[in-house]
């Protein structure tokens, strides 16, 4: 675990951790050593903050690639601070920018670590789930290794699209984790990649409840997820 992340954890995540209190089920899922995708749902920015704050293992998020190009000192500042938490680069335009993230994610969990990913590409507008996009079936194929889901609920109380932190006071968070599907032996194949996220985001409603709308989220300023 990067030292940086570390810090944040005994700080930050037990702050997050006393704060709100987060109930959590399935850490039992969660594998002690080798390299998975953490593939769940989107209400809130502080989806992440609370996922990072109860898995044990460092998870590597995305960060918008404006974050790393900064200049001056607080550019200085903030990509080494990124770079030292273990974050990866993405950009914000999709397509082939996109795809070229999903790639340099592949080492990192080749090499053991796990990194979360949002199918839905966006945080949900309204409260559903909404239809995955397959670049995390494709990335999970690609690097060999299982994809766990997980759910978040209550965190768009806590901290509501457009609030730059979460607030006390406003519900107790939960994180459930499901039981990792194993990607050994699928195809990567257009078709396969579908029926597999197909597959990660029902299991992504059993651990929610959250309504399913089998169309793509509408487009929000998040990083995309590729299709």
């Amino acid at each position: 675990m990067p030292l940086l992340y570390t810090i944040g954890k005994l700080t930050v995540g037990n702050m997050l951790t006393l704060g709100w209190r987060p109930h959590v089920e399935g850490l039992e899922y969660v594998p002690k050593t080798g390299g998975a995708i953490f593939a769940g749902n989107h209400l809130s920015v502080a989806d992440e903050l609370f996922i990072g704050a109860v898995v044990p293992r460092h998870l590597a998020f995305w960060a918008k690639s404006d974050y790393f190009d900064g200049t001056g000192l607080s550019g200085w500042f903030t990509r080494n601070l990124l770079n030292g938490l273990g974050a990866i680069r993405v950009q914000r335009a999709g397509g082939r920018d996109a795809l070229a993230a999903f790639d340099s994610a592949i080492p990192v969990l080749k090499a053991g670590d796990m990194v979360v990913v949002y199918p839905e590409g966006t945080r949900s507008p309204d409260g559903r789930l909404y239809r995955g996009r397959t670049g995390v079936a494709r990335l999970a194929v690609a690097a060999g290794v299982p994809i766990i889901p997980v759910g978040t609920l209550g965190t768009e109380k806590i901290q509501p699209i457009g609030q730059p932190y979460p607030m006390l006071f406003r519900g107790r968070p939960t994180v459930k984790i499901g039981k990792p599907i194993d990607v050994t032996g699928r195809a990567d194949d257009r078709t396969s990649l579908r029926a597999l996220t197909d597959e990660v985001m029902a299991e992504i409603q059993k651990l929610t409840g959250q309504e399913y709308v089998p169309r793509y989220a509408p487009a929000k300023k998040a990083p995309p997820t590729p299709e």
